[in-house]
């Protein structure tokens, strides 16, 4: 379980540095929100290659998506972020 949280930790890091790289802009981010990001980007990459794939909305299954699709999901969430009007980073 602890090898599990770790690579978490490692993958979030980098999927989440990637897609701050893609996107261009200023974020307010810190070191632990890029890996929230890079997670929370796992999560939601893992949950669109379920429906790219299986064509099912099922959250009850978990399927590894790896790098490619960690990126992909956090991509889509700062973008989601940035168009939602919240700053990351940044509370009111």
């Amino acid at each position: 379980m602890a090898t599990f949280i770790i690579v978490l930790i490692i993958v979030g890091a980098i999927a989440g540095l990637i897609a701050r790289a893609l996107l261009p802009g200023r974020d307010s981010l810190g070191v632990l929100g890029t890996i929230v990001l890079g997670v929370v980007g796992s999560f939601v990459g893992g949950f669109l290659e379920n429906m790219i794939q299986f064509h099912t909305f099922s959250i009850h299954q978990f399927h590894a998506t790896g790098i490619i699709g960690s990126i992909v999901g956090a991509f889509v969430v700062l973008l989601l972020l940035r168009l939602s009007g919240h700053e990351p980073g940044r509370y009111r």
